[in-house]
């Protein structure tokens, strides 16, 4: 026998039911028992409520029932609903789990769900396990094992230390225009050229080009930057030798520097980045009279986010290089048109890192020291 329950509804649970109403993103379901619930309070019969709601009568006895014999907080909530058990017992979860860390079969590279699920019968009692099992089984525990990630873990020691305050260090002075400071780094890039002509975008239409291309060879990018000031070269050249290095450094002090006392040039440590690539480029009194007015600060090893120019390159290839240039004059000329653009409009690197941030963040990093970090 069904009960006929009765709605009444304090002035505050008819507020917080019309604002649930009139904005905001809910789920249809809770909506539609507000709307239940409101029209109950207002005196409107079950048969009217089920065809104006769109929803049945069960529903909207349910509703009514869970607001008498509860509250509206459980009116609005969703029932919990009975589902199938576990597939899986937490001992071959935990199974399940192993698997998927080890090293997978032999001639496989790396485990699927649908190894994983024929494992699993193999391992346990289950006549079958669905790959579905599997995925939401690992899912539940972040492990994706058909996923790697390639990084460079660095030995930080106390030459890695000592380089990278040093470079940090000078990152923080006051900009001198007798001791600049510039960062220098080189870049690969393809020549890839169009094998037919893009047709141009239209309204209504993107641009189209084909997926057919051609290689053109290679060149290399010399990148200089100013720490302190808005101020970037790019060099192209067909090489990045060590005479190619001692040739941009030559520049350096005599076209882009000419009345600097001392360049204080920030670089990774690149076999080519060394003074020697002077001496076996020129003669011995043009090295050294080259070398007397640099100063090389290298950066840690698998440390080259310390180098501030490889922000500046990655802004160069999504500005500039982010298409298909097939000769090497129109690189030069498509580069030259964005360096002085980037000059011309101040654009700096905002370099946040200093050494004291190093000192916090890195504490555990740095050797001998407290095994504790504090968050910045």
């Amino acid at each position: 026998m069904n009960i006929r329950y009765r709605v009444e509804l304090s002035q505050d649970e008819r507020d917080q039911l019309t604002a649930l109403l009139s904005g905001g993103k809910h789920p249809a379901r809770k909506i539609k028992r507000a709307q239940i619930l409101l029209a109950a309070d207002a005196g409107v019969g079950d048969e009217a409520i089920a065809a104006s709601v769109s929803v049945g009568g069960s529903t909207v006895y349910r509703t009514k029932r869970r607001f008498v014999d509860g509250n509206l907080e459980l009116a609005l909530a969703e029932e919990a609903r009975p589902g199938a058990a576990r597939k899986l017992t937490g001992r071959e979860e935990a199974l399940l789990v192993a698997t998927a860390c080890s090293n997978p079969p032999a001639g496989r590279a790396r485990w699927t769900l649908d190894l994983l699920a024929g494992e699993m019968v193999t391992l346990t009692e289950h006549a079958a396990v669905s790959r579905e099992t599997v995925r939401r089984r690992l899912a539940e525990k972040e492990l994706k094992p058909w996923q790697k990630d390639m990084w460079c873990i660095p030995k930080v020691d106390g030459a890695y230390v000592a380089r990278m305050e040093d470079v940090l260090d000078l990152y923080a002075e006051e900009p001198d225009p007798q001791y600049p400071v510039v960062c220098f780094d080189e870049s690969p890039t393809q020549l890839i050229g169009e094998v037919r002509e893009p047709i141009p975008a239209a309204p209504g239409r993107p641009e189209r080009y084909d997926c057919e291309y051609r290689r053109n060879g290679t060149a290399n990018l010399f990148v200089f930057l100013d720490a302190h000031k808005p101020w970037r070269h790019v060099k192209v050249t067909d090489h990045r030798a060590a005479d190619d290095f001692a040739h941009c450094m030559r520049d350096l002090i005599d076209v882009h520097y000419p009345r600097a006392d001392l360049i204080r040039v920030v670089l990774d440590n690149l076999s080519t980045h060394t003074a020697g690539a002077l001496y076996e480029t020129f003669p011995a009194h043009e090295a050294h009279r080259v070398l007397q007015r640099l100063e090389f600060h290298y950066t840690p090893k698998h440390a080259s986010w310390l180098n501030m120019v490889e922000i500046e390159i990655g802004v160069l290839r999504s500005q500039c290089m982010d298409r298909r240039i097939g000769e090497r004059k129109r690189l030069v000329s498509e580069i030259k048109a964005w360096e002085k653009q980037r000059n011309d409009s101040g654009a700096r690197v905002k370099w946040m890192f200093t050494t004291e941030r190093a000192r916090v963040k890195l504490a555990r990093a740095y050797p001998g020291a407290p095994k504790e970090s504090k968050p910045l």
